[in-house]
């Protein structure tokens, strides 16, 4: 690939990265974004992402995939997930430490209970 010479480029890549991502997620029972923005990264975000990595390995769980991405815009509430389970709405969480990460798996991914005192948002964003 040469070099991205414009916005229009940018964007196609990206339409192609996020197909090829949906793909790899096809077989996945949900998923779980992992907001690795600056300022998600500054609130300890990378900390939160291996937590969660490790807690779904550490519990055989393998219909769950975990994605990391940019800034969801809620730089006060950092880190922060959301969790899709199915065609169930999506739920944001904030200030997820690697604690409050072992609660969402063990609540909202094994037991489908919202952990409601760390929801931001539910819902698209």
């Amino acid at each position: 690939m040469g070099k991205i010479k414009s916005l229009e480029d940018l964007m196609k890549i990206k339409e192609s990265t996020l197909k090829d991502l949906k793909m790899r997620d096809t077989d996945k029972r949900g998923k779980i974004i992992v907001a690795m923005g600056t300022c998600g990264i500054a609130a300890g975000a990378k900390e939160t992402l291996k937590a969660i990595v490790d807690i779904l390995s550490e519990k055989g769980i393998e219909d769950i995939a975990v994605v990391q991405s940019g800034c969801f815009g809620l730089c006060d509430v950092e880190p922060t997930i959301e969790v899709r389970i199915g065609e169930n709405e999506p739920v944001i969480y904030g200030h997820v430490t690697p604690n409050q990460a072992k609660r969402i798996i063990d609540q909202h991914i094994l037991e489908g209970k919202v952990v409601s005192d760390l929801v931001v948002k539910r819902g698209e964003l």
